[in-house]
């Protein structure tokens, strides 16, 4: 039997990375919706502005801000969220970061970052909550993760990485949540205009509107399919790509990038202090 979507009846809806882009988004079309929703982010100023915001509604926003890659603050919010407020039957966990890293430019420190808020932030939050929704015998967790996660693309080493990672997490998971009662999704959107995205040196195929894209994750997560992602004529086309033979990936990545026509930053730089210049095969 399938598990059905969670419902404002079930509990509150609890949102993670609200503040800003997609997450602040969906936060009040859930709210208009009828859904109590929480909010989680570090900057709580920009929470409470997004519960200003939501004007009249039938639902409401609770501002509960909070470090994602502290797993005690997690599971304090989620306790509290069970004793207050009659618990959660939705959460969408959808804190992340995306730092550019280019291949000449490889820092631990971007990665390790990228780690602790992408996946680590991402198991704080799954672990405690998983146990609070199965003791209650139902709930609904929505993972965001990306496209990204697909397959390798420019400047998405450190990014691309923990998305494949959420998107692995999320497919083992299932097995058991559908025992358990409870409904895990996975949301791998394409390219949104958001702050986080500004900063790609490349041109972005069907970029969407944060609000078209948070309408988007909102019908998908009503519908109750495993995956979410849009727009579906470009990511649709990245996963057929993504079974292509590598002689044929490579080639089409730096196609549609169009990565193969940029310099390496600071290779000029680099060649000219050079003896030695690397020898291209």
């Amino acid at each position: 039997m399938a598990v059905k979507p969670a419902t404002p009846f079930d509990g509150v809806a609890w949102v993670t990375g609200a503040s800003t882009g997609i997450g602040a988004a969906l936060a009040i079309k859930l709210a208009k919706r009828g859904w109590r929703v929480a909010v989680t982010a570090r900057n709580e100023e920009k929470l409470q502005e997004l519960k200003a915001s939501l004007g009249e509604a039938y639902g409401e926003i609770i501002v509960k801000p909070g470090d994602v890659t502290d797993p005690l603050q997690m599971a304090k919010i989620i306790e509290a969220l069970a004793t207050d407020e009659g618990g959660i039957g939705l959460a969408v966990l959808n804190a992340g970061i995306y730092e550019p890293i280019n291949g000449n430019e490889l820092d631990i420190a971007t990665f390790e970052k990228t780690i602790s808020v992408n996946l680590n932030g991402t198991v704080n939050c799954l672990v405690p909550l998983s146990s609070h929704m199965w003791e209650n015998g139902r709930g609904q967790i929505v993972i965001t993760s990306s496209v990204a996660g697909y397959g390798g693309l420019p400047t998405s080493a450190a990014y691309g990485m923990t998305k494949a990672g959420l998107i692995n997490l999320a497919e083992s998971l299932k097995f058991d949540f559908d025992k358990m009662g409870i409904l895990i999704q996975v949301v791998n959107p394409g390219f949104v205009d958001t702050p986080a995205t500004a900063s790609n040196p490349f041109e972005m195929p069907f970029l969407m509107e944060v609000e078209e894209a948070a309408e988007k994750m909102l019908k998908g997560l009503e519908g109750g399919k495993f995956e979410i992602t849009f727009p579906k004529q470009f990511t649709h086309f990245l996963k057929f790509t993504n079974a292509f033979p590598y002689f044929a990936y490579f080639p089409l990545v730096n196609w549609f990038t169009k990565w193969k026509q940029r310099p390496l930053e600071g290779a000029d730089d680099l060649a000219k202090t050079r003896k030695h210049p690397p020898k291209h095969w």
